[in-house]
C-alpha cells in the first residue's frame, strides 16, 4: 500500500540556523588551537627544487613548517577493494607539482594572522617543467576514450531516418562556490585522530586519510554534523584534510585549516568544460528512432572523475537505438569532480536543444513533440521503468506556464517597448540510485530520542525529511529528538551526494521504527499502559529502549555493509535487477531580451517534478528552487577561466566569478506529482536535488532562440552573444 502524502513541517533546524547557534566545522572551539595556511605552488607543473622556511619561522607566532619531507608514501587499497574504494588517496604535499595552486607547504602558527604571514613569507624555488597543457586544444592534450552506451543499432536506425539534426554544444568549466569554505579541524590525542570536516563523505575521508597517512582507520573517527553547502565540492575527500591530520598527531595540538576562496579554486574539484556532438534522427511520423551522442571533458593526468553523459538521455524518451560515447582529455589541471547534476545538467543543455532542434524542423510543438515519446522501458538495459510520470510533468507544467499563448515563430513575441519574449521547455532526468544503511534508534523514558543514521546535513534539509518519516512512525516528542548523522563514531556514513539521501535513510527508518515498537510490545507483554513512548517506559520503569538495523538497495546482499563499513560506498541503482528507476522533471522558461543593451532577463520559471512521495514538501520545493537558480546562472553567468599561459584560474573570486543575485532570480513556481514510487522503497520516494537543474538550462537556452531567432550552443549566454 502507498504512503498518503506528507504534511509540510517546517524545517527540523530552522530556529538553531537563525539564532547563528548552529555550528559548522570552522566554529567548534578546541583549546590550544594552532591556525594553518596552505602555500600555493606558483607554476603549473614541474618539481620544487627547494622551500626554505627560515623567513617564515622568523614570524612571530609561527610554530612549524610542513613541507614534502614530512609526508611518508600511502597505504595500498585494502584487499579485495573495487572502484572508488581502490582509488589512490589524495596526495598531500608533493615534490612534483601536477597543477598550479597545489599545496608546496603547509604553515602552523597560533593565530590565523601569523599563519598568513608565514605562508606569504615563504619563497620556493621550482625547476618548471619546459611546456605544460592548460586548455584542451593545448598541444600535449591527451584523448583517452571511455566506455560506449548502447541501446539497439544507432547506425542503422539513422540510415533509415527520413530527417536529422546535427548539432555540437560546449558547457564551460564552473566552480561550485559554497558559502562555508573548505574547513577542517584535527585532534590528536591518547592514540586517537579526530576529524572535523566540512564533507559529504565522513567514512570515505576516514578511509582516505588512514590511507594517505599509512595509519589505522580504526584509530580515525570523521565528524561533519553540519556543511555550508556541497553540491559535491564536499561529495570527495578533500587533498588538505590529511595535511591537517598530520599536522595534528606532528604537534599534539588540535590544527584548523580554513581554505581560502582562491585557493580553493585551485584544489578543489570542478564542473570541467565538456563539448557533446549530438546527432538526431526522426522517422515520417516525427518520433525520434536513433541517437548517436558523443561528449568528451577536461581531465586531470590522473583524475577519475569518469565521463558519464549518457547516465540519461537514453532513458528520457525511450528511443530504443542509441550510440553514445565519451572521452577524458587529459591536462594539467587539479581534479575535476562532481558538481550539482554532474554530468545530466551539461548534457541536458545539450540534448535538450538538439531536441528543439529537431522539433523546429520537423515543424512540430516542442512540447507536443516531447509529450509523443512516453515509454515504460529503459532501451539500455531492457527492463521496465519503476515509474516514469514525465509527461505528467510537461503537461502540468505546460497548463501552469500558459504555454498556449506562445507564438510558435521565433521572434514573434515582443512586448512594447521592443523587448524580445521567448518561451522554452527543457526536460530532465536523473539516476534514482539507493545505498544501504546503518542506524540505531534509543528512545528514553525521560523524553528523549536520540536517532542516528547514515546521512550528511548540507542545508537541503536531511534532518527535516528525517524527522518528518520518524514523527510519523513513532508516538515521540519532537521537541527533544536528536539527529546523529555525518559522524563515524556512530555508525558508518554513505557518501550524501546523487539524491540518494532520503531514498536510502527511510527504509532505515522503517526498519527501526517497526522494530523498536515490536520491542514495545513485547515489553509491555499484553498490558495496555497510556501515553506516548516515554510514558509508557517510564510507567514500566525501563530507562530506555533502543535497537540497530542495517537496510539494503533493491538487489543488494550483505556485502555491500561491508563497503559502506570500510570506505562509504555501498550504492545500487538506477538499474536494479528487476527495473531502472529515475526522477524526472519539466521547466518551462520565459525570457526577456532587452532591445538596445540586449540583456537577458528571466522573469518567471515553471518547474514540475516527479520524484515519487514528497516527504519534506517544504525543503523539496526549496530544493527545485535553488537548483533553477544554479541554472540561471549557469546559463546566462557562470564560466571559470583559465589563464593559457601560467595555468591556474582568472577569476577566483566571488568578485569576478559571476553569480545571480536576487536581481537575476523572477518567480519560480514549483510544483510536485506526488505520486509514489512503486517498487523502489516502501514510502515510494525518489530522489529530488541533482534533477532539480537538469533540464532548467536548456528551457533557458531553447527560449532565448524562441525571443531572437539565434541558436546558441555554448553557456554561458551573454550579452556580447546577441549583440
Amino acid at each position: 500500500m502507498a504512503a498518503a502524502p506528507f504534511d509540510d513541517r517546517a524545517r527540523f533546524d530552522a530556529l538553531e540556523k537563525v539564532l547563528g547557534r548552529t555550528a559548522f566545522t570552522a566554529d567548534i572551539p578546541l583549546p590550544d588551537m594552532l591556525y594553518a595556511m596552505t602555500v600555493p605552488a606558483t607554476i603549473a607543473k614541474g618539481r620544487i627544487a627547494a622551500v626554505p622556511v627560515e623567513a617564515a619561522m622568523a614570524v612571530p607566532g609561527v610554530v612549524r613548517v610542513l613541507t614534502a619531507a614530512d609526508f611518508g608514501p600511502p597505504s595500498p587499497p585494502p584487499t579485495g577493494a573495487s572502484g572508488f574504494a581502490a582509488a589512490p588517496p589524495t596526495p598531500t604535499i608533493l615534490s612534483d607539482i601536477a597543477y598550479r595552486g597545489a599545496p608546496v607547504a603547509l604553515v602552523l602558527a597560533d593565530s590565523i594572522e601569523a599563519a598568513i604571514a608565514g605562508a606569504e613569507a615563504i619563497q620556493p624555488r621550482y625547476a618548471p617543467a619546459p611546456t605544460f597543457a592548460p586548455v584542451i586544444t593545448s598541444d600535449g592534450a591527451e584523448r583517452e576514450p571511455a566506455e560506449p552506451v548502447e541501446a539497439g543499432d544507432a547506425s542503422t536506425a539513422m540510415a533509415r531516418a527520413v530527417d536529422s539534426v546535427e548539432v555540437e554544444y560546449e558547457c564551460p568549466a564552473q566552480h561550485h562556490n559554497p558559502i562555508e569554505l573548505l574547513s577542517t579541524m584535527a585532534v590528536w590525542s591518547n592514540g586517537r585522530l579526530t576529524v572535523y570536516d566540512a564533507t559529504q563523505s565522513a567514512q570515505t575521508t576516514r578511509s582516505n586519510v588512514a590511507r594517505a597517512l599509512g595509519i589505522d582507520p580504526q584509530v580515525v573517527d570523521v565528524k561533519s554534523r553540519y556543511v555550508g553547502g556541497g553540491f559535491g565540492q564536499k561529495g570527495t575527500p578533500q587533498r588538505q584534510t590529511p595535511l591537517i591530520a598530520r599536522a595534528a598527531m606532528l604537534t599534539g595540538r588540535p590544527v584548523k585549516l580554513v581554505m581560502p576562496r582562491g585557493q580553493v579554486f585551485h584544489n578543489a574539484t570542478f564542473r570541467p568544460l565538456s563539448r557533446h556532438r549530438i546527432k538526431i534522427g526522426a522517422d515520417a511520423a516525427g518520433k525520434m528512432v536513433a541517437i548517436e551522442y558523443d561528449a568528451d571533458h577536461q581531465q586531470s593526468r590522473t583524475g577519475q572523475f569518469p565521463p558519464e553523459y549518457h547516465e540519461a538521455q537514453p532513458q528520457m524518451y525511450g528511443v530504443a537505438d542509441y550510440h553514445g560515447t565519451t572521452a577524458n582529455v587529459r591536462i594539467d589541471t587539479q581534479n575535476p569532480g562532481y558538481m550539482r547534476a554532474p554530468h545530466p545538467h551539461p548534457a541536458s543543455f545539450a540534448f535538450e536543444g538538439a531536441v528543439d532542434e529537431l522539433a523546429l524542423k520537423l515543424g512540430l510543438d516542442p512540447v507536443a513533440f516531447r509529450l509523443a515519446h512516453d515509454t515504460t522501458i529503459d532501451p539500455v538495459t531492457g527492463r521496465k521503468l519503476s515509474s516514469r510520470f514525465l509527461n505528467e510533468c510537461i503537461a502540468e507544467g505546460a497548463k501552469r506556464f500558459g504555454w498556449d499563448r506562445r507564438s510558435a515563430a521565433p521572434g514573434s513575441m515582443t512586448l512594447a517597448d521592443g523587448t524580445q519574449v521567448g518561451f522554452g521547455v527543457g526536460c530532465g532526468a536523473y539516476p534514482a540510485i539507493t545505498s544501504a544503511n546503518i542506524a540505531t534508534l534509543r528512545i528514553g523514558a525521560d523524553g528523549t530520542t536520540r536517532f542516528a543514521v547514515s546521512a550528511h546535513e548540507m542545508g537541503q534539509g536531511i534532518r527535516t525529511v528525517i524527522a518528518a518519516a520518524l514523527l510519523r512512525e513513532l508516538d515521540i516528542d519532537a521537541e527533544r529528538l536528536e539527529l546523529v548523522i555525518g559522524d563515524t563514531s556512530v555508525v558508518p556514513q554513505h557518501v550524501t551526494a546523487g539524491s540518494w539521501g532520503t531514498a536510502s535513510a527511510l527504509p532505515a527508518i522503517q526498519a527501526a521504527a517497526a522494530k523498536l515498537k515490536a520491542a514495545m510490545i513485547e515489553l509491555l507483554n499484553g498490558r495496555m499502559v497510556s501515553g506516548n513512548l516515554h510514558q509508557q517506559l517510564a510507567t514500566i520503569r525501563r530507562p530506555h529502549l533502543q535497537v540497530e538495523v542495517s537496510t539494503l538497495a533493491p538487489g543488494q546482499d550483505a556485502s555491500a555493509l561491508q563497503g559502506l563499513r570500510a570506505a562509504g560506498f555501498a550504492l545500487a541503482g538506477p538499474a536494479y535487477p528487476a527495473f531502472t528507476s529515475f526522477s524526472y522533471i519539466a521547466h518551462f522558461a520565459e525570457v526577456h531580451v532587452e532591445p538596445r543593451t540586449r540583456r537577458i532577463r528571466v522573469p518567471r520559471i515553471v518547474s514540475v517534478a516527479d520524484c515519487g512521495r514528497v516527504v519534506s514538501p517544504r525543503t523539496a520545493a526549496s530544493q527545485v528552487r535553488g537548483g533553477v537558480i544554479w541554472a540561471i546562472g549557469s546559463a546566462l553567468r557562470e564560466e571559470t577561466e583559465v589563464d593559457p599561459r601560467f595555468g591556474g584560474w582568472h577569476n577566483n573570486d566571488l568578485a569576478d566569478y559571476v553569480v545571480p543575485v536576487n536581481a537575476d532570480v523572477g518567480e519560480i513556481d514549483v510544483a510536485f506529482i506526488d505520486r509514489p514510487d512503486p517498487l523502489l522503497n516502501g514510502v515510494g520516494a525518489k530522489g529530488l536535488g541533482e534533477v532539480s537543474m537538469v533540464g532548467a538550462a536548456g528551457a533557458i537556452g531553447n527560449a532565448i532562440f524562441h525571443a531572437t531567432g539565434r541558436r546558441l550552443r555554448r553557456m554561458p549566454i551573454r550579452i556580447e552573444h546577441l549583440i
